[in-house]
């Protein structure tokens, strides 16, 4: 097995041992969350770097070899279309190594809302990820206001649908 796949397996043994135990990131409901800047990702679908001021965010962690990833996207997908006329953005971050493998993962899946690549990994290991995916739902005010992890299918689009709703209600600042 070459140094990459050394890599992924044991991302994938780590990332797996996460969601065996109530781990927990360290951007944390109520915590700001870090700034999602050009230079640190790159864009991989959805044309131009996402405009996100004032605006209800969602931010989900993923990698081309998590199947429950590939799961999310269809979900997001649904949110995207639904909200982001009221103000909502989707913003999905991958952490491949290989930027070709991440970007055949979008290009398969071809969401209309932007895929960014975290090239060098700095933004997942400042928030420090605990399992993939795990989506940071940020209010208005870019403070994290539910950190959901892993995709439950129906039951994670209903529940960050019902918190999508509360933050849109929200007046704007």
């Amino acid at each position: 097995m070459n140094s990459a796949g050394w890599r992924r397996l044991l991302t994938t043994l780590f990332l797996g041992m996460a969601c065996a135990g109530p781990a927990d990131a360290a951007v944390k409901e109520g915590d700001a969350f870090p700034r999602l800047e050009p230079g640190r990702l790159k864009v991989i679908a959805g044309g131009a770097f996402p405009e996100l001021a004032d605006k209800v965010v969602l931010v989900d962690f993923w990698a081309s070899w998590c199947a429950p990833c590939k799961a999310s996207f269809p979900a997001m997908e649904k949110l995207h279309r639904e909200f982001s006329s009221r103000g909502f953005a989707v913003v999905a971050v991958g952490i491949d190594e290989n930027p070709a493998a991440a970007a055949a993962f979008v290009k398969k899946l071809s969401p209309d809302f932007p895929a960014l690549h975290d090239h060098r990994q700095e933004l997942v290991r400042q928030v420090e990820v605990p399992t993939l995916p795990t989506s940071f739902l940020l209010g208005r005010d870019g403070k994290v206001r539910l950190v959901h992890q892993g995709f439950h299918g129906e039951r994670t689009e209903s529940e960050l649908r019902r918190q999508i709703e509360v933050l849109l209600a929200e007046p704007k600042r």
